[in-house]
């Protein structure tokens, strides 16, 4: 896999932004949803195609619902393997949650029950999808509000999963951060829970407090130094993988875009020095 370093995700809101970048502003990769780039023509795929030649790209979907009771989707698979070849994709991310059921697509990530009985079924689901896809899926832990019939922890719960289906982790540090605060925690006991040597990724994001007791994750505000500190203190754990800022809007301010990007390499540098390139 090529793809290394502090990326940024790809929307079309800012497309013109970062295929102007160049030199030590320009990120090391980008992402993609595939759900809003496969199947278009016109100049969006002109812009796809300039995108593929200027950068390495990783996938992050949003419509795969691991945690669904239903079979998978294989004419979407089917959609989501010839993307992955013709764009070409280094690195293809999901959530380890569920949004359809009954093939009623709910348009919002929900939470899978932490049980033995749906840690049996996701390694059955992610077995099969890797298999068909001929690569290894990377899962990232979710941000969630409330549990539901939770019969072990959360982070029992990932590394089973991760551990028995051998594919990827995406470790979304921004997440961990919201819900050990809204759960009442301790973020960095949860994250050295987890399987590291299994993390392939990493997602930085900014998250709004719209309580003194709740913080939503939004992926449209600025990252805040807690998360900035939380990312430092785990990649000292970790293997040097790409780091990607998640930014979904709020896109006026683009200093401060690219500033979150240089401080992410920067403590990536300081900590794995030599071994990352950003």
């Amino acid at each position: 896999m090529n793809v290394k370093g502090v990326g940024i995700g790809f929307r079309r809101d800012i497309s013109d932004f970062i295929l102007s970048l160049e030199g030590k502003n320009k990120p090391s990769f980008v992402e993609l949803a595939p759900e809003n780039w496969m199947n278009i023509g016109g100049e969006w795929k002109k812009t796809l195609h300039q995108i593929a030649e200027k950068y390495p790209i990783t996938c992050h979907g949003l419509s795969l619902s691991i945690g669904s009771p239903d079979e998978p989707d294989w004419e979407f698979l089917k959609q989501i393997k010839k993307f992955i070849k013709e764009t070409p994709v280094q690195l293809y991310s999901e959530h380890l949650s569920f949004s359809k059921c009954d093939n009623a697509h709910l348009y919002e990530l929900l939470p899978i029950p932490f049980r033995e009985d749906a840690v049996k079924h996701i390694v059955n689901r992610i077995n099969q999808v890797q298999d068909f896809l001929e690569m290894q899926l990377v899962i990232e832990n979710v941000s969630y509000y409330t549990p539901v019939a939770a019969e072990m922890k959360e982070e029992e719960f990932i590394s089973q999963i991760v551990q028995e289906s051998n594919c990827g982790l995406l470790l979304d540090i921004n997440n961990v951060f919201v819900n050990s605060f809204n759960h009442k925690y301790n973020p960095k006991d949860f994250i050295a829970s987890l399987p590291l040597d299994n993390v392939k990724y990493i997602h930085m994001a900014g998250h709004e407090q719209v309580a003194p007791d709740l913080i939503i994750d939004t992926h449209g505000q600025p990252i805040v130094n807690d998360v900035f500190e939380l990312y430092n203190w785990t990649i000292n754990y970790l293997k040097p993988v790409p780091v990607l800022l998640e930014r979904d809007f709020n896109f006026e301010d683009k200093d401060q875009i690219m500033s979150e990007i240089n401080q992410l390499k920067k403590i990536s540098n300081l900590v794995w020095k030599k071994e990352y390139v950003a």
